[in-house]
């Protein structure tokens, strides 16, 4: 598909659809949802377990091959959590497996498929026990790059980006950019360079909201129903 082919009004009825979706089926599912969290494609949203939350503002996409999933396992009832900060991006295919705890700061990134566990689910030699766990924590405005599996007892320092694919076992300091597998420190950020983190982006959530409406109302302007219906039946080389 080149273009969307829906008139405005068909995609502002999606937006709706997707809006009550969130509010009657995800939000009580979560210990805490905050104000403003925007799920896009929320029915390909799974989430077990419970003591998962969410902050203010957070965005979280989901696509029908690439789930994202939240899941809090233990073998004690009052252990495993999942905590996301406020302003937080979750890209399609994010999985995140908790016995123990993952807490995340605000402003982080998350690209398509990372995996973040801070367990083995297994034993080494005994593998019917659960094997051991350790808290994760990545601190505010992290990036985490496509497809980067970040595992048990590792900390992400703030400001910091793991590259795309690397394989995290060991803590990342603060303000670098780690790769590889085992990931290592590639590079320092500059710290003489003005950080701009999502929460500014999303100071006023009001005016991107419109913002974002009447960039749909000049793109969808042209579009028909009837040119939706046959886009959908009869699709041409340039749709």
């Amino acid at each position: 598909m080149r273009k969307d082919h829906r008139p405005y009004f068909l995609k502002r009825l999606d937006r709706r659809l997707q809006k009550f979706y969130t509010r009657r089926f995800l939000r009580p599912q979560f210990d805490h949802l905050g104000t403003g969290a925007h799920f896009m494609k929320p029915w390909h949203v799974e989430i077990f377990g419970p003591r998962i939350e969410i902050g203010r503002y957070a965005t979280v996409i989901a696509a029908p091959d690439r789930k994202v999933r939240f899941s809090v396992w233990s073998d004690r009832p009052d252990r495993g959590s999942i905590r996301i900060g406020s302003y937080v991006l979750i890209c399609p295919g994010v999985r995140m497996g908790a016995s123990c705890s993952i807490t995340i700061g605000d402003n982080c990134m998350f690209a398509s498929g990372v995996y973040i566990t801070d367990s083995d689910w297994h034993g080494i030699y005994n593998r019917a026990a659960m094997g051991t766990g350790a808290p994760v924590v990545i601190e505010e405005n992290a990036w985490i790059g496509d497809q980067a599996i970040i595992c048990k007892g590792v900390t992400v320092g703030q400001n910091s980006i793991v590259g795309a694919g690397a394989v995290v076992t060991r803590d990342v300091p603060p303000n670098v950019v780690a790769a590889g597998n085992p990931a290592r420190v590639v590079k320092t950020l500059d710290a003489d360079e003005k950080m701009v983190t999502r929460s500014q982006w999303l100071s006023d959530p009001a005016k991107i909201s419109r913002d974002f409406d009447r960039i749909d109302r000049d793109l969808l302007r042209d579009n028909t129903f009837s040119g939706w219906i046959r886009y959908l039946l009869f699709p041409k080389r340039k749709d």
